[in-house]
C-alpha cells in the first residue's frame, strides 16, 4: 500500500511542478519531455550529482491493429480513436458500422445484445477478449451488453478465420470471431501514473461514471485498472401501432419495467519476462440486474414482473514467447457465472437459477520449416459445468477437446506476392447429464483453405473456404420449461471471394473492400423468443442457403473522414421443397442493410454523423405481411472537443441518437428507443 501512496504522491507533485512552470508534462514531441525531465532534475540536484544520473530507459510503442486489406479473410477494425469518436459505450456499439454484421438488440440499454454475421447466427460467432474466448455453454450466445469498451485498444471482427500467427484451436473452430483487445498502458519517460475519470449521462436516466488507473511499477511491470457503474431507467416513449402495416391508428405509450444497473471492474497486469517473452493477466468482475419488460401485443403493453440478475467473474492469462524460428503461446482461464430469472406475475411464482463454471487451457506452437513455410499446432481443452434448480437435467458437464494443424506459406511469384493458409481441425464434444444414461457425443474433422494474391498497386485478391461444425449448447438441448427438443449439430460451408484496394495520395487516402460470399448451412438452429425474452424456442431448419455481398469504403481527406458500408444477404430456407416456407428469408435477417459515417475535425468543435439503414425483416418463417418488420433508418449526430489544460486534458462530447425519432423494432413486440441524447465528460491527467 505504501508503494501505491508514494507513486500517487509523486504523480501529484510532478503535475504540480508542471503547473508552476506553466507547461504540460505531456507534449507532442518526446524531445520536449526529455528536456522538461532534465530541467526538473537539474533544479533539484547539484552539478556533480547530475553527472552521475542516468535517465531511466523507457520504451514507447503502440499496439498493432489487425489489417483490413492484407488478410485472406475479411476483417473489420474499430480502433480506440474511432471508438471515442463514435461514443461507443458497450461492445455492441462498436459493431453497428460493420458490413455483414447484424446486431440483435432486445430493447435499449438494458436489453440483450447478440451478434450474427452473414446469416450464420450468434452461436457461430466466437467472442474473445485478448484472444481468449468468452464462452457461454448455457445458451451459446454472449450478451454484448455485459462488456464495456472503456479500456479497449481496438475491436475487430473477422469473417471465417481470424488473422494472426498464434491462434488457439477455438479460434480455428469459430465461424467468425469478434475480439476486444485490452489497451496496454503507454507512458512517456518520467511518467509512472496516469488517471482518467469520466461520466456519461443521457436520456431516460442513463448514468455511467468511469475511472481508469494506469501504473508503471518498474521497467518490466505495468498495470491498468478500470471500473464502471451503469444505470438506466429505460422508461422511454414509443409509438404503439394497431396494425402490422403501421399505416393505421396508433398511440404514444411509455416503456415500463425496464430498469437496468451494472457494475464492472477490470484489472490487468502486463509483465515483460525477457525479450519477446511476455505474460498478461486479466481479472474481470461484473454484477448487474435487469427488469424484463413485457411484449407489446394486440394494442396493449403487457405489465411485467419479470427480472433477472447476473454475476460474472473470470481470471485469464496469456504467455507468449517468440524466437527466431519458433513461437509459443499458452492461454489459461477460470470462469464463474450466475444468473437467475424471476416471474411473480405467473399463477405460481417462477424462480430459475443457473450456475456455470469453466476451466480452459490452450497451447499453440509455431515452427518455421523453411523461409516460405510455417507449421502451427494448437490444442484446446475446456471443461464446462452448468447446474440449475430445475427438477430434471439440472446438472450438465461438457468436455471439449479441439486440436488443429495449420500450414502457412508466403512466397513471390512473377513479381507478385502469394499467401496461402490451410488447416484441419478435430472437434470432440462429450456431455454428461445427471439423469441420462446415454452420453451425447459430437465429433468432426473440419478443413480450411485460403489464398491471398497481391496484384500490385495496392490491389489484393482473396478467397477462402471453411467448414464449421457447431454442437448444440446446453440451453438448446436440456433446459426447457415447455418441452425438450432433439437438436442436430449445425454444419456450415463458407466460401468467400473478395478484392481489396488501398490508394494513397499526398493529402488523401482511400481504402475499399468488396467480398462476395456463399454459406450453405445444414441443420441450422433458429432461436426465437417465446412468452418473454428469457424463454426461447429452438428448431432445426434443415438447409439454409445464404448468398451475400459485403462492401466497405473509407476515404480520408483532411480534415474530413467518410466511411460507407453495404450488405446484401439472401438467406433462405431450402429444407423442404413445396413447404410454405421454402425459399423464404429466415427470421430477423434483413436482405439489405448499410451505414455511413462522417467526421470533420477542426480547431473549434469536431462534428460527426452516423447513419444506419436496415431493410425489411420477418419475425416468423413465413414471409407474409403479418410477419414483416418495416425497414428503418437511424441517424445520429455528435460534437466533441478536447481542451488542453495545464494539469491534463478535458474531453467533452455531445450525441443525439435517432435524430429523426424513428419508431422501429429489432425484435417483434420490443420497441427500441426513439430520439435520445448523451453527454460525456472525461478528464485525463
Amino acid at each position: 500500500m505504501s508503494i501505491v501512496v508514494d507513486n500517487i504522491v509523486s504523480f501529484i507533485v510532478c503535475r504540480f511542478r508542471s503547473y508552476l512552470r506553466g507547461s504540460q508534462l505531456r507534449t507532442t514531441l518526446p524531445s520536449g519531455v526529455f528536456f522538461l525531465c532534465t530541467l526538473l532534475t537539474a533544479n533539484a540536484q547539484t552539478p556533480d550529482t547530475l553527472k552521475r544520473t542516468t535517465l531511466e530507459e523507457v520504451s514507447i510503442s503502440a499496439q498493432r491493429t489487425p489489417s483490413e486489406t492484407r488478410t485472406a479473410a475479411p476483417t473489420q477494425v474499430v480502433d480506440a480513436e474511432k471508438l471515442e469518436h463514435l461514443g461507443a459505450l458497450l461492445l455492441s456499439d462498436a459493431l453497428k458500422q460493420m458490413a455483414g454484421v447484424t446486431i440483435k438488440d432486445y430493447g435499449g440499454v438494458g436489453g440483450i445484445k447478440t451478434v450474427s454475421a452473414r446469416g450464420l447466427g450468434s452461436q457461430f460467432s466466437a467472442v474473445t477478449i485478448d484472444g481468449i474466448p468468452v464462452d457461454d455453454s448455457q445458451n451459446g450466445q454472449v450478451d454484448l451488453g455485459r462488456y464495456l469498451l472503456g479500456n479497449s485498444a481496438y475491436v475487430s471482427f473477422s469473417q471465417g478465420q481470424e488473422q494472426g500467427s498464434l491462434l488457439s484451436a477455438r479460434a480455428y473452430a469459430a465461424g467468425n470471431t469478434l475480439n476486444m483487445e485490452t489497451a496496454e498502458p503507454q507512458f512517456w519517460p518520467g511518467e509512472h501514473v496516469k488517471l482518467k475519470a469520466g461520466a456519461e449521462v443521457g436520456s431516460f436516466g442513463l448514468f455511467s461514471p468511469t475511472l481508469t488507473w494506469e501504473q508503471r511499477w518498474s521497467k518490466r511491470l505495468k498495470s491498468s485498472f478500470f471500473v464502471n457503474y451503469l444505470k438506466s431507467d429505460g422508461d422511454y416513449p414509443f409509438t404503439l401501432y394497431y396494425t402490422a402495416s403501421h399505416n393505421d391508428s396508433s398511440s404514444v405509450e411509455r416503456r415500463k419495467h425496464s430498469t437496468v444497473w451494472m457494475t464492472t471492474a477490470d484489472g490487468n497486469l502486463f509483465y515483460t519476462i525477457g525479450e519477446d517473452n511476455t505474460l498478461v493477466t486479466k481479472v474481470h468482475y461484473m454484477r448487474g440486474a435487469h427488469e424484463l419488460p413485457g411484449p407489446v401485443v394486440f394494442y396493449t403493453q403487457t405489465v411485467s414482473e419479470q427480472s433477472s440478475t447476473e454475476e460474472l467473474a473470470f481470471v485469464q492469462s496469456q504467455w507468449r514467447v517468440q524466437r527466431e524460428r519458433w513461437k509459443l503461446q499458452v492461454l489459461g482461464k477460470l470462469r464463474y457465472s450466475y444468473d437467475d430469472y424471476t416471474d411473480s406475475t405467473a399463477n405460481n411464482d417462477i424462480y430459475n437459477e443457473y450456475r456455470q463454471r469453466e476451466a480452459y487451457l490452450s497451447a499453440t506452437f509455431q515452427r518455421q520449416l523453411a523461409s516460405w513455410l510455417d507449421l502451427t499446432l494448437a490444442v484446446d481443452g475446456d471443461l464446462s459445468h452448468l447446474r440449475s434448480n430445475l427438477e430434471k437435467r439440472n446438472d450438465v458437464t461438457r468436455h471439449t477437446l479441439l486440436a488443429a494443424a495449420a500450414l502457412h506459406s508466403e512466397f513471390d511469384f512473377r513479381r507478385t506476392k502469394i499467401e496461402a493458409d490451410a488447416h484441419l481441425l478435430f472437434n470432440d464434444v462429450v456431455d454428461r447429464v445427471a439423469d441420462l444414461d446415454t452420453l451425447p457425443t459430437y465429433r468432426r474433422i473440419s478443413p480450411f483453405l485460403s489464398v491471398m494474391y497481391s496484384l500490385g498497386g495496392g490491389t489484393t485478391l482473396r478467397m477462402f473456404y471453411k467448414m464449421t461444425y457447431r454442437a448444440p449448447n446446453f440451453g438448446e438441448l436440456y433446459f426447457f420449461q415447455l418441452f425438450p427438443r432433439n437438436l442436430r449439430p449445425e454444419q456450415a460451408h463458407q466460401v468467400n471471394l473478395g478484392i481489396t484496394h488501398v490508394q494513397q495520395w499526398e493529402t488523401a487516402s482511400l481504402q475499399a473492400t468488396c467480398d462476395l460470399y456463399t454459406n450453405h448451412v445444414k441443420d441450422k438452429i433458429i432461436a426465437k423468443p417465446t412468452t418473454n425474452m428469457y424463454y426461447w424456442s429452438m428448431e432445426n431448419l434443415g438447409i439454409v442457403d445464404i448468398l451475400g455481398l459485403d462492401a466497405t469504403a473509407e476515404f480520408h481527406l483532411s480534415p474530413f473522414t467518410f466511411h460507407l458500408n453495404y450488405s446484401y444477404q439472401h438467406a433462405v430456407d431450402h429444407s423442404k421443397e413445396g413447404s410454405k416456407t421454402y425459399g423464404h428469408q429466415i427470421v430477423y435477417t434483413p436482405r439489405h442493410s448499410g451505414g455511413a459515417s462522417m467526421r470533420w475535425e477542426n480547431r473549434w468543435v469536431n462534428l460527426g454523423a452516423t447513419l444506419m439503414v436496415v431493410g425489411d425483416r420477418y419475425s416468423l418463417a413465413q414471409n407474409i405481411e403479418q410477419n414483416r418488420l418495416p425497414a428503418y433508418c437511424d441517424l445520429g449526430l455528435s460534437a466533441d472537443r478536447k481542451i488542453d489544460l495545464r494539469l491534463g486534458t478535458l474531453s467533452l462530447r455531445l450525441q443525439v441518437l435517432n435524430l429523426l425519432d424513428t419508431q422501429y423494432e429489432v425484435v417483434r413486440a420490443y420497441p427500441m428507443m426513439g430520439r435520445n441524447w448523451k453527454v460525456n465528460i472525461t478528464y485525463e491527467f
